[in-house]
């Protein structure tokens, strides 16, 4: 029987705009009514293992921030009974009210797992952090309840987390897509993290890369 490729064509065209207004509509710009502000060494801090010197646990070349940590290694102070860290802590942009942005595109090699690389700081006890993006056998998870994404090994992506501090609400954004929304912990004061935070279930070796770090607030 021969088939009519105008027929075809006019069958499946409804089908193709269709799927390609979806993808439009669900991969947008979350800075989008947002302003970057001023990021440099001023406004952020490595913690790391105490003992060890930065450059050990600590790179930053061609604009990627590379950061690795041990499971063996010791927390960020003698006397903390945190886990071994090597985190970039956005320090110089400590905020407790309004709306604040995190943007920047990560990187996890295979192999990493058991670790946050991503957190919102501060919350009410018995909580230190509002949010945790994690990495569990290549899947980003929040905390370690949700899978937002199910393979992020070895590849770069972009990372947008939006604080609304008054309405204790957070959005996650992968790769422009709108992924998940959590509810705010509480906390006077908040801040954001990247890196690599080692957690239950850690591999022996942890690593993620950072580039086009940004904090955002709105216009």
């Amino acid at each position: 029987m021969a088939i009519s490729y105008h027929l075809i064509f006019r069958f499946f065209l409804p089908f193709l705009l269709y799927t390609s207004q979806l993808a439009t509509a669900c991969s947008i710009d979350p800075t989008d009514g947002f302003v970057e502000l001023p990021f440099n060494t001023s406004f952020y801090h490595i913690q790391k293992p105490f003992d060890l010197p930065v450059d050990q646990r600590y790179s930053f070349v061609d604009g990627v921030h590379k950061l690795w940590v041990y499971s063996t290694d010791n927390p960020l102070s003698r006397n903390s009974p945190t886990m071994p860290r090597t985190e970039i802590m956005i320090n110089g942009y400590n905020y407790s009210s309004g709306v604040w942005q995190f943007e920047g595109y990560g990187f996890v090699p295979n192999g990493t797992s058991g670790v946050c690389i991503m957190q919102v700081f501060g919350a009410s006890p018995p909580h230190a952090s509002t949010l945790m993006l994690r990495v569990y056998n290549g899947s980003l998870t929040y905390y370690r309840a949700n899978v937002l994404v199910p393979n992020v090994y070895d590849r770069w992506f972009r990372v947008n987390v939006i604080h609304d501090v008054a309405a204790s609400k957070l959005k996650v954004y992968i790769d422009g897509v709108f992924t998940f929304e959590a509810a705010g912990r509480g906390g006077n004061s908040h801040h954001f993290k990247c890196g690599v935070y080692s957690q239950i279930g850690d591999s022996y070796y942890m690593e993620s890369r950072w580039k086009g770090i940004k904090v955002l607030k709105p216009m």
